[in-house]
């Protein structure tokens, strides 16, 4: 099976922001690297003649048709990545919309609705710290004035970020005019699990060439948050400090890793310390403070909050302070969009999802709003591995085609109210 357009489009966009040594992606939000794939962005939608417009913080949205008379259907999702992060995280599903829209006109398909790419900005929250940044600027989640503060490990803000990217940040903020034109939104992405590499009661890895089970229909976002833990400690010499003399702050953080595994299987989340700061920093020096972020989620609220509240207690044992950073709670996407594409996919499986996107951030503002997920041999994701077939990527945008193609030529009385609001 072949696909017109994406294996091209994945070629040219496969060294941008790679990393030699590692094979990693460093795709990091206004930087040099960002500037590259939003021209590459850009330039595959001249090709095509689509319209490219920006909203207010800087996402890229490319138009077949005119959303300002009729709102209209929209896919795509993000290029930026995480330190060393994946090909496929993200701009696997812009790679497919791109293709989408080649597929839809080599069939002679007339859209009714307009048809629409989207390229959101710093979804990944790599550089900043916040996670969708984009779409929750213009959903207004994210306020402006705390998202023009933001900090990188540099200390550069993102006002100052964008001033040197050539924009000006006190533009940036909520944008309901670009929202208003999206009738409902498909993001299509790899999947970061193995769920569909299983078999379907996942006692096994199933059969790799199965077409039944390389494309899921998502259902919803499972609830997830991100935590800042301050860990007090003593600075003090590592070699003339007896054991019992000492106040070591990297202790403290280790019973916090320790505790946030141990909640997390008892819970059934899943809970991660992933990023540290230590101050002074010196390998012969004990440590006087740590910073730490605690990620937590899982398929159910109550639990997750469990989970987050038994960590944060152990921080409290060992007189540290902590910060919730972000909180969102279950996202179930549009029930008649997932009935629609339940339809138009019938042997999709039905998939839920651990992991945060652009999509969950929109359907929370109540734009209508599903999503697809490519089958992943490994599993593996935010990492050099993160791995989709050549022959499941081409299986993806067929799928995607078949939605749109449902999507745009016919009507949507039964998708969300948000819709039936903007046809009124």
């Amino acid at each position: 099976m072949t696909t017109t357009g994406f294996d091209p489009m994945w070629a040219a966009l496969a060294p941008i922001g790679r990393d030699g040594a590692t094979g990693g992606y460093r795709r990091f939000a206004w930087t040099r690297t960002d500037h590259d794939l939003r021209e590459w962005f850009a330039g595959e939608c001249a090709d095509r003649g689509l319209a490219l417009t920006e909203d207010r913080a800087g996402n890229q949205w490319a138009w077949w048709g005119n959303p300002d008379t009729t709102p209209g259907i929209v896919m795509g999702s993000h290029l930026d990545s995480v330190p060393d992060g994946g090909a496929f995280d993200g701009p696997l599903g812009v790679v497919s919309a791109l293709a989408t829209v080649d597929a839809l006109r080599a069939a002679g398909v007339t859209p009714s609705r307009p048809v629409g790419v989207v390229n959101f900005v710093d979804e990944e929250g790599a550089r900043f710290g916040i996670a969708c940044a984009g779409s929750r600027i213009i959903t207004g989640a994210l306020s402006a004035d705390r998202a023009r503060g933001l900090t990188d490990a540099d200390g550069i803000t993102m006002a100052e970020a964008w001033r040197a990217a050539g924009r000006d940040p006190l533009g940036l903020g909520p944008d309901e005019e670009a929202l208003r034109r999206v009738h409902a939104f498909v993001e299509l992405h790899v999947e970061q699990g193995r769920a569909l590499a299983l078999e379907p009661d996942g006692s096994a890895p199933g059969d790799r060439s199965d077409a039944t089970r390389a494309v899921a229909i998502g259902t919803d976002i499972w609830p997830h948050g991100r935590w800042r833990i301050e860990i007090p400690g003593e600075a003090n010499h590592a070699g003339t400090t007896r054991l019992e003399d000492r106040r070591d702050a990297m202790l403290g953080l280790a019973t916090i890793v320790q505790q946030a595994r141990s909640y997390a299987a008892e819970l059934g989340c899943v809970a991660t310390v992933g990023k540290v700061r230590v101050e002074p920093g010196g390998v012969n020096a004990i440590p006087s403070h740590v910073t730490a972020w605690l990620d937590a989620r899982g398929p159910a609220e109550r639990a997750v909050r469990a989970t987050v509240a038994g960590v944060l207690g152990a921080a409290d044992e060992l007189g540290g302070t902590h910060e919730e950073e972000s909180w969102t709670p279950t996202t179930r996407f549009d029930a008649g969009l997932v009935s629609r594409l339940t339809g138009t996919l019938p042997d999709a499986p039905l998939l839920g999802t651990g992991a945060g996107h652009d999509a969950g951030i929109l359907a929370t503002h109540g734009i209508p709003t599903a999503m697809l997920f490519v089958r992943n041999p490994t599993g593996v994701s935010h990492s050099p591995a993160e791995f989709a077939e050549p022959e499941d990527c081409h299986r993806g945008v067929a799928a995607l085609t078949a939605v749109v193609t449902e999507l745009c030529t016919s009507d949507h009385r039964d998708l969300g109210t948000r819709t039936e609001d903007l046809d009124a």
